[in-house]
């Protein structure tokens, strides 16, 4: 089955966003089995191949930001997509609360800290974007100062992608009735209780103003140099077959070459 996951699950920009028209059961025809895993394991060889090339030729940066409500997936993205990577070209960065240092600055600052260097992949889990999330459901800033922040997150990544950082924006789609079975998953397993907190269920009551700031986001936020994809993501396996596929063809479209040697490899001699 060929599936050009990139076309199907990107927002185009420019184009309105509407979470209730996006199905999270989604699997674009695909169904769980051998022909699944032979596909992700592929995807997840092509991507690992990538890796290498994209930490050989050091050139430039890959950086993936994944977003989503509470039990999206992020964590499990995170351990199934890049199961195949060497971790030594791998960061995984996390943005919640600011701390007192991060509050001090512009709320940028601690994220261009954490872009991945030259011959890396860098993975915000949550990111920028909890500015004009989090932030603007709980009015934690002025609509004011949110609703300035769009455009000074574009020009952020169209700075990073003029400086070779290729950036891929996830948005893990799921219900809430699937929230609900995850967040009961958890309180009935001992050893995921811990991941549980007060938190968790009082947000569920802002769903519908995360809705629609999400919508506001993967709208205004979805470019040419840094699209947004949206993930139909109650299905875990379709989550993770179709963010590898649409990473490994990202890499590949990149075309990128092992550098030259940097001596005359026919003049080396045993000793």
């Amino acid at each position: 089955m060929a599936t050009n996951f990139s076309k199907e699950l990107m927002v185009k920009p420019g184009k309105k966003v509407k979470l209730a028209k996006c199905d999270p059961e989604e699997t674009l025809g695909w169904e769980k089995g051998h022909r699944m895993k032979a596909s992700l394991a592929k995807a997840i060889e092509r991507l690992d191949t990538q890796q290498y090339l994209l930490f050989a030729e050091r050139k430039r940066a890959l950086l993936i930001v994944l977003q989503s409500l509470d039990a999206g997936g992020k964590d499990g993205t995170i351990r199934h997509v890049m199961t195949g990577c060497n971790p030594q070209g791998c960061t995984v960065a996390s943005f919640r609360k600011p701390s007192a240092e991060e509050a001090a600055h512009d709320f940028l600052w601690r994220v261009h800290r954490a872009v991945p260097m030259y011959g890396d992949i860098g993975i915000f889990n949550r990111s920028h974007y909890e500015d004009v999330l989090v932030v603007r459901v709980h009015n934690l800033v002025a609509k004011e100062v949110w609703s300035r922040r769009y455009e000074q997150i574009n020009e952020f990544e169209r700075i990073l992608h003029e400086n070779n950082v290729k950036i891929l924006k996830f948005f893990l789609h799921i219900s809430k009735d699937e929230q609900k079975r995850r967040f009961r998953q958890r309180l009935d397993d001992p050893d995921r209780q811990w991941k549980i907190s007060e938190a968790d269920f009082d947000e569920r009551k802002f769903w519908d103003e995360y809705v629609e700031a999400y919508e506001d986001a993967l709208t205004k936020c979805s470019t040419p140099h840094a699209p947004w994809y949206i993930i139909p993501a109650n299905k875990k396996w379709f989550r993770n077959l179709a963010v590898s596929h649409i990473l490994a063809e990202a890499l590949e479209g990149l075309r990128m070459k092992f550098p030259a040697p940097s001596v005359d490899v026919k003049k080396l001699k045993w000793q």
